[in-house]
């Protein structure tokens, strides 16, 4: 019989998936799964954990909770010189990284990917010393997805992030920076960059022509701009798929690699999948190429319910 280890945390998103619990963990047991639960207690304690299980036999490490419990859950694995399939069930209030690989809302349909799928090799990003799956962002509104509470993204899920935002536009700080990459330098004051490896950003900003196999990074990077005129210009630029990006002062690009460096050796504070990742006047960030598996469906049309099916035709 193969082996679960199943780390859940009971606070993600509007803190639900303990009411499910049961029926989770019996759905595995249907499917011919051992199943061994592990409640996250911290960051520290999901990843520990996720070591653990990869160490020890198991054949398949189940992360249940946001996009922050799962960059958690991965530190751990990628700690391990073993590693082991992830399953991710999606529980938390953006879940930008499930959307990119197509995982169901539904945790029922979210199971089955895991039971009845197979195994994707994914790229991740490497910040210094620290991974990540699907972002890592410097500047305007990045520390919002760390400093807003869970109980009010419990309470309004996407809008907390916007409402958060907006709160600062008025005291927007531009950064000096030398950015390295592809043989290229560029120097200016930028108000924002991301380096992105998804298909959406705060479930609201999406990225269009992108893989989550291909070695490469998407980078977006936003040039102080003149006014509070252009500044929401460059905005709806960037919420509206359908419009012409603002080249003026948006850079799009891609690379595997990238350096930023702080010109006035200011430390750049930086956020990973929507957690606190620390500052530094110096920020190396690379691509480690197809460096986990997920388990994603064979036939996802087969699997979804039409709830989701519904969603996924609205997104």
């Amino acid at each position: 019989m193969k082996k679960i280890y199943f780390l859940v945390n009971l606070l993600a998103g509007r803190a639900t998936i303990g009411d499910k619990l049961g029926e989770i963990i019996s759905e595995f047991n249907k499917s011919g799964f051992e199943v061994t639960v592990h409640v996250t207690q911290s960051g520290s304690d999901a990843t520990e954990k996720a070591e653990y299980a990869c160490l020890n036999g198991y054949d398949i490490l189940v992360c249940a909770g946001g996009d922050g419990t799962l960059s958690q859950c991965l530190q751990g694995a990628m700690k391990s010189s073993r590693r082991i399939p992830i399953g991710y069930i999606p529980a938390g209030s953006t879940n930008d990284f499930a959307r990119s690989l197509n995982i169901p809302k539904s945790a029922m349909d979210a199971i089955k990917w895991i039971t009845e799928g197979s195994p994707m090799s994914v790229d991740l990003g490497v910040f210094n010393d620290r991974y990540f799956t699907y972002i890592a962002a410097f500047g305007a509104f990045t520390n919002v997805t760390y400093e807003t509470s869970q109980q009010i993204k419990n309470i309004f899920g996407h809008a907390s992030y916007i409402v958060g935002g907006l709160t600062q536009l008025t005291s927007l700080r531009s950064k000096m920076m030398r950015i390295e990459y592809n043989n290229t330098v560029i120097e200016g004051e930028f108000i924002f960059g991301m380096v992105t490896n998804s298909g959406s950003v705060a479930g609201l900003l999406s990225m269009n022509d992108f893989l989550l196999d291909d070695g490469q990074f998407e980078v977006t990077l936003i040039k102080k701009p003149a006014n509070l005129v252009q500044l929401q210009k460059i905005v709806h630029s960037l919420l509206n798929i359908s419009e012409e990006i603002d080249r003026e002062y948006i850079k799009f690009f891609r690379t595997d690699k990238i350096t930023f460096t702080a010109l006035n050796d200011e430390q750049i504070t930086w956020t990973l999948d929507g957690e606190f990742g620390g500052d530094s006047p110096v920020n190396v960030v690379a691509n480690h190429h197809n460096a986990i598996e997920f388990m994603v469906a064979d036939r996802p049309e087969a699997i979804l319910s039409s709830q989701d099916i519904k969603e996924s035709e609205n997104q």
